[in-house]
């Protein structure tokens, strides 16, 4: 037995928190894109886990395309997320800024607000167990956090994910709505238990749904700043109950790339119109096509 081997085992969840921390690490940059992962006994060693959940969290991070394994040659990283500006960031961002930078300089300031369509928060939920982990450390001390993440409702079919020579086939929809509702819960109770533990005077997460097929995804920063990019249909080949494997036509998330605009001064320049064009829009699906059940 694994000398390294913890409770996880106590319920079958440690290979979430791993999985959940290397999805951090490959959103913050720290194993870049097309980098490989530290050998699945380093990681057992590091995470104090057993081979066999580490093993577990591949599978599921190779299932949601974040990783590419084989065996004898380990675990590559193979999506992430990429920024186009055409503001005065350019350059820094074509030199690999992504995501992660622009929530991390969201969340330095007094306050934070984050207005956020996508397909299922899953990418969300990665970068905001990071700023959760910076505000417990001290490296920074929001006082409110505003969060509101738009989700396609469960209930209306989607045109994807799905089995490609099977429309009928509801398990991929199924499978998304689990990693959906695994990942709403867990942003969540991330901010919401800071405001518990007093990090954070005021935190407001709301989270609805609305009867819509995302082709996009988008962020909105405080009003002022917005990250904007679709989802390219893609076919791929996804493992189910790690028996059967699937040709599935899914979107790349992950790797898509994001345009970053900000709003400037010029009510006409093209960031300003496109931030509060954007912004607008979301406002718009919230107050009058969401659903109001949960919040």
């Amino acid at each position: 037995m694994d000398g390294h081997r913890t409770g996880e085992d106590g319920g079958g969840r440690e290979f979430q928190r791993v999985a959940d921390e290397l999805r951090g690490r490959m959103v913050d940059g720290t194993y870049p894109l097309r980098s490989f992962l530290p050998s699945q006994r380093d990681l057992a060693e590091e995470l104090r886990v057993s081979r066999d959940t580490v093993l577990r969290a591949l599978r599921e991070l190779a299932d949601e395309g974040w990783i590419d394994s084989r065996r004898g040659s380990g675990s590559r990283v193979v999506k992430n997320q990429h920024i186009q500006s055409s503001t005065f960031r350019a350059t820094r961002l074509r030199q690999g800024m992504t995501l992660g930078p622009l929530i991390n300089e969201a969340f330095e300031r007094q306050e934070v607000a984050l207005d956020v369509f996508t397909l299922t928060s899953e990418s969300l939920n990665a970068h905001i167990r990071l700023q959760a982990e910076r505000i417990r450390s001290g490296c920074i001390a929001p006082q409110r956090i505003t969060l509101r993440v738009l989700l396609p409702d469960a209930a209306v079919p989607l045109p994807y994910p799905r089995v490609k020579d099977d429309a009928g086939d509801q398990r991929l929809w199924d499978r998304l709505r689990v990693i959906t509702e695994r990942n709403t819960e867990s942003l969540e109770a991330s901010l919401r238990d800071l405001q518990t533990e007093g990090l954070v005077p005021f935190v407001d997460v709301r989270i609805r749904r609305a009867p819509l097929t995302p082709t996009f995804k988008l962020y909105v920063f405080n009003g002022v700043e917005a990250l904007h990019g679709p989802y390219e249909v893609i076919e791929r080949k996804i493992m189910l109950d790690r028996a059967e494997e699937v040709m599935a036509l899914d979107v790349l998330g992950l790797g898509a790339t994001l345009t970053h605009h900000v709003k400037d001064d010029d009510p006409c320049s093209s960031g300003t119109v496109f931030v509060d064009s954007m912004w607008n829009w979301f406002e718009s699906v919230w107050s009058l096509l969401s659903d109001r059940s949960n919040n």
